[in-house]
């Protein structure tokens, strides 16, 4: 079996929940019936109920309904592909095809920062991130900013253990960004590829602790120039629309993209337990953040970067 059949494989088992009520779903009711007005309409309130998003939608059914209206598509079985390449299309970052690759530094070490809400699958996510880079042949070193709750810490140092990194941490109740600098500084020290910080869980309405982010990302800069690299963000996959908008107000909050100085990528979480798995192409229309990362399983080693046709290829698979 070829590399990009093993990807869809994996992929596809990962969608399975997904595939089994929004693709199956999709297929019933188009295969068999007549290309119409009333056939587009069922397929768009379909894509409605499988959380594909407003923005999405309308992009995938006018699209559809302008070349049904010109005659360009004409058999219902031609729509899932017409679906399959819009879908392929909007997920694209950029208009360029394939996986969004973590941003490297220059020189050592790369910082990745992680945020999100408390129950997002943030802790395991850095584990399994971890996971993915050592199997790059990078050596990673985790900081734990999470100091108001113990447990955050003392989870994050079990993750260290098990896969054998270092864990710079401080003691409870510390200051966030005095912790991020000491683990910034450790890693320029031991030569350490890349640096993840981990940070408490937090709403984007938390002004506080939002502002305390920005403190974070500050004392970051000034340990190591152009830092932190990325900034991503772990959202549950399984919240579909709640995932959604918690994307557009991270990025309000923060700023999105290179430009904005924010949210860099977005690592979604818990996709195999879901199925919302279309909630990635509604995030995808709605914010200019890429996803960078989705979760296939529940071990470390399932994390998978994010490749559009992969993914649509994986959902349309039978």
């Amino acid at each position: 079996m070829g590399l990009f059949s093993k990807v869809i494989s994996t992929l596809s088992g990962a969608l399975a929940k997904t595939k089994e009520t929004f693709v199956s779903g999709l297929r019933s009711l188009i295969l068999g019936r007549k290309l119409d007005e009333s056939l587009i309409d069922d397929v768009q309130r379909m894509l409605l109920e499988a959380d594909v998003g407003n923005k999405a939608t309308a992009r995938l059914i006018d699209s559809a309904r302008a070349d049904f209206r010109a005659g360009r598509l004409t058999e219902s079985r031609d729509l899932l592909e017409h679906l399959k390449r819009g879908l392929k299309t909007m997920l694209d970052h950029d208009g360029a095809s394939g996986a969004v690759p973590l941003a490297v530094a220059a020189g050592k070490p790369t910082v990745c920062l992680i945020t999100g809400i408390n129950g997002a699958g943030k802790t395991t996510s850095i584990a399994k991130l971890t996971r993915y880079l050592q199997d790059q042949n990078k050596t990673v070193l985790l900081g734990a900013c999470d100091t108001f709750r113990a447990g955050a810490v003392r989870q994050l140092e079990i993750w260290g253990e098990r896969l054998g990194v270092d864990v710079v941490k401080g003691n409870p109740g510390a200051d966030p960004a005095a912790v991020a600098f000491d683990a910034c500084k450790a890693a320029i020290a031991r030569g350490v590829d890349v640096v993840i910080i981990d940070t408490a869980g937090r709403l984007q309405t938390q002004d506080p602790l939002m502002r305390q982010l920005a403190k974070i990302k500050g004392v970051i800069a000034k340990s190591i120039p152009g830092a932190p690299h990325e900034t991503l963000l772990v959202l549950d996959a399984t919240t579909g629309q709640n995932a959604l908008r918690q994307a557009e107000e991270f990025g309000k909050a923060t700023g999105t993209g290179e430009s904005g100085g924010g949210v860099t990528g977005i690592i979604l979480a818990k996709l195999d337990g879901t199925a919302k798995g279309g909630v990635v192409v509604a995030i995808r229309a709605a914010t200019n953040i890429p996803v960078k990362f989705i979760g296939t399983g529940e071990r470390p080693e399932d994390l998978a970067p994010f490749d559009p046709d992969s993914f649509v290829e994986a959902m349309f698979s039978e």
